[in-house]
């Protein structure tokens, strides 16, 4: 069957919930990097790595090369893999999160891929830890290595779903599922759909007045979430 509908989640805040984590995971990994002792935490929400990790190291006063940050980020890998078996316990899937995945892959005209800010690998561990990577296609993501600029991450994936399934997906008929004003200003960018859910930092009126086509409280309501994506 032609698939006609894709839909891009976001990770953090809108699938599962990892607060806290982060924040160790940078700390050992800017010593592994550079030997420096993390002091200053950067701005986190909506953003992407390649966005986090400048800004990181700027703050310590660290010019951010494509090389030191490619070994940042080897050393966060790192953190995440030595981390692997304890995340079911040190974090947790959002209500209705595995139940939305499901729901949508009962649909064969529906592919599922990412937009996140994260790591490809870390992506991964993320979702394997809770059984949510199972109805995605991980290979098609957007992924916070590409830009910055976090809607740059949408039509790089479109287009690989494009590439990898042989037809365009009509910008209506892309759907990118988060929780913060940046993942609906990545939407509109681009003529797709925004639906937010207010699971993260940022209220239901904040998202609401970013542009968001829909705003969920949470992603219990599976029939909500399912109206939301498909119309």
């Amino acid at each position: 069957m032609t698939k006609t509908r894709l839909v891009l989640w976001d990770i953090d805040h809108t699938l599962v919930d990892f607060t806290g984590l982060g924040a160790a995971w940078y700390t050992a990994a800017l010593a592994a990097a550079t030997g420096t002792e993390l002091t200053t935490y950067p701005d986190f929400g909506g953003r992407t790595e390649r966005a986090i990790s400048s800004d990181l190291l700027t703050a310590h006063g660290i010019e951010p090369t494509e090389d030191l940050l490619q070994a940042l980020w080897k050393a966060l890998i790192a953190e995440s893999e030595r981390a692997v078996g304890h995340l079911p316990a040190d974090a947790r899937a959002l209500p209705g999160a595995a139940a939305a995945l499901t729901a949508f892959a009962g649909h064969d005209h529906v592919v599922q891929s990412l937009v996140t800010g994260n790591l490809p690998e870390i992506s991964r561990h993320k979702l394997a830890a809770f059984g949510l990577d199972e109805h995605l296609d991980l290979a098609i993501g957007g992924y916070g290595t590409l830009s910055a600029h976090r809607p740059d991450l949408v039509p790089h994936a479109v287009a690989q779903a494009a590439a990898k399934h042989g037809a365009p997906f009509a910008a209506d008929a892309v759907v990118v599922i988060g929780d913060t004003p940046s993942d609906v200003e990545a939407a509109l960018a681009h003529g797709a759909v925004a639906v937010a859910v207010a699971t993260g930092h940022y209220p239901a009126a904040e998202l609401r007045a970013a542009g968001a086509h829909t705003v969920l409280p949470d992603l219990a309501d599976t029939d909500a979430v399912r109206s939301a994506v498909l119309g």
